[in-house]
């Protein structure tokens, strides 16, 4: 799946959250050929941050999905390069703005309509009410269309 299908890879964020992965490893695992991870160590690395990083509704994990990505695509490996660290800095930014003003917001508890700051650490069991009522399928499908569009827009720059 190395080409970039838009709808592809919204498409296919979706079915891994539907498959019981969450919303972080949805995004994150639905561009493993790009990060060149394999999909355990992928899968792995981003666990934590679903439920809005360990099910404390903070950032929402499709964006922090959308924010490893960043780290992919725009690299900043060393702490001496100011100029690749603004630049991954801008794309997390604009990764950002692009789910908020789609969504409204970043914060899974605001995404979720929750009033706590915090969840019990158990994930909620995935059934058919789980998926009735929880918008993350189309937040993380809404995500992994973001970074699929920058990636076809920047390809095209690049040819």
């Amino acid at each position: 799946m190395s080409n970039i299908d838009i709808e592809q890879r919204a498409l296919r964020a979706k079915e891994l959250f539907l498959s019981g992965y969450n919303c972080c490893q949805s995004v994150v695992l639905a561009f493993e050929d790009i990060t060149a991870l394999e999909p355990e160590l992928a899968a792995t690395i981003s666990a934590p941050f679903g439920g809005g990083m360990g099910r404390l509704r903070e950032v929402c994990g499709a964006v922090s999905g959308m924010t490893m990505l960043a780290g992919f695509i725009s690299p900043s490996p060393t702490n001496s390069n100011a100029v690749a660290k603004r630049e991954n800095y801008a794309l997390v930014q604009r990764f950002a703005e692009a789910f908020r003003e789609q969504n409204g917001a970043i914060v899974c508890r605001t995404l979720l309509g929750l009033d706590r700051t915090k969840d019990n650490p158990t994930p909620s069991p995935r059934t058919a009410e789980y998926y009735k009522k929880r918008p993350c399928a189309e937040l993380v499908a809404d995500a992994a269309r973001i970074v699929a569009q920058y990636l076809a827009e920047n390809s095209k720059k690049e040819q």
